[in-house]
């Protein structure tokens, strides 16, 4: 029998203002032990020196995450030109220099160059996995893996400032895109090299920037706490279904609710037709409150009475598991 790991089955999303330095993954283990947490995961890592928005997902909420690892993200970054570095950042080894002669207008043509969908090599210096490993591991020994491009989008660019050698940028763009290559493939179409001074993230979805909260004011909540009393620290979680809050809502009964906990497909009431093969955020009507239970695939229904066009089948996906 399985030992029950100690800890809160504390559900929820806390939306970490990253500081500068420390991985992603040591942020996380802080925050999971601030919270006293069974279980917790990031939605995609922040280099140590990239700063900003980092949802972490507590309990149940970990079983979301990848919803917001796929989801859109925005970010302010300064890039200075005339400097090429190994990494692309502020972290690497300098390479190459070169004279900044170019005008604002060239500047803002090259930055607007990259809207829309395209190919990017990740860097070697960047955390995607080669044989288990992240490809860092193997540029810091000076070995260089072949790489095959990624399609990637970058919805909104715009140039907040040309201070040359400076220019800032906000960037909404897809996953898997990495800001460094955009700001090292710039210098290189200016022909002066640049390399990123400054990375933050502003937005991870639909999620506010102004209920981001810093560590620091995590750990003098929780050092403020009554023994027992997670009440002031657990006011900064966000629900986890907003994990999911871009799916259609089914809504099921008491009886179709005991069916999806045991995962069977259920019937519920649906805000929009169905469409097979669609994921749907699922929740049981509890008098005036609803309770989020998971995700599901909305499916052909094998119970077919003819039913309205608002009523679907939703086969269980991802399942919450509240405490007994």
């Amino acid at each position: 029998m399985a030992r029950r790991r100690k800890g809160r089955d504390i559900n929820g999303i806390v939306l970490l203002d990253k500081p500068l330095g420390g991985s992603s993954n040591q942020l996380l283990q802080k925050v999971r032990w601030l919270y006293k947490a069974v279980k917790a995961g990031h939605t995609g890592a922040l280099d140590p020196l990239a700063s900003g928005m980092l949802p972490l997902c507590l309990g149940e909420a970990t079983k979301f995450s990848q919803f917001l690892l796929d989801a859109e993200k925005t970010y302010e970054v300064t890039a200075q030109l005339g400097v090429r570095t190994t990494t692309s950042d502020a972290d690497g080894e300098v390479v190459e220099e070169k004279p900044v002669d170019v005008t604002d207008a060239q500047v803002n043509e090259a930055c607007l160059a990259f809207l829309g969908k395209s190919k990017q090599i990740p860097s070697m210096f960047s955390a995607l996995k080669h044989q288990g490993k992240p490809l860092y591991f193997y540029a810091r020994q000076g070995i260089e893996i072949e790489r095959e491009p990624r399609d990637i989008e970058v919805f909104e660019l715009d140039v907040l400032r040309i201070e040359l050698p400076y220019v800032d940028m906000r960037i909404k763009c897809s996953k898997g895109t990495y800001i460094r290559s955009i700001v090292d493939d710039l210098g290189q179409n200016l022909g002066c090299g640049a390399y990123v001074t400054r990375l933050h993230r502003t937005e991870v979805a639909d999620y506010p920037t102004n209920k981001m909260v810093s560590l620091d004011t995590l750990i003098s909540t929780q050092e403020s706490l009554d023994e027992g009393n997670f009440a002031a620290l657990d006011a900064f979680l966000i629900p986890m279904d907003t994990a999911v809050s871009r799916l259609p809502r089914v809504t099921v009964n008491d009886e179709e609710r005991s069916r999806f906990d045991h995962g069977q497909s259920v019937r519920g009431v649906c805000e929009a037709e169905l469409i097979a093969g669609v994921s749907y955020r699922v929740y049981h009507q509890q008098a005036d409150d609803l309770l989020f239970l998971g995700v599901g695939e909305g499916v052909k229904d094998p119970r077919d009475q003819g039913q309205p066009k608002n009523e679907i089948f939703v086969n269980p996906k991802r399942r919450v598991v509240y405490p007994s």
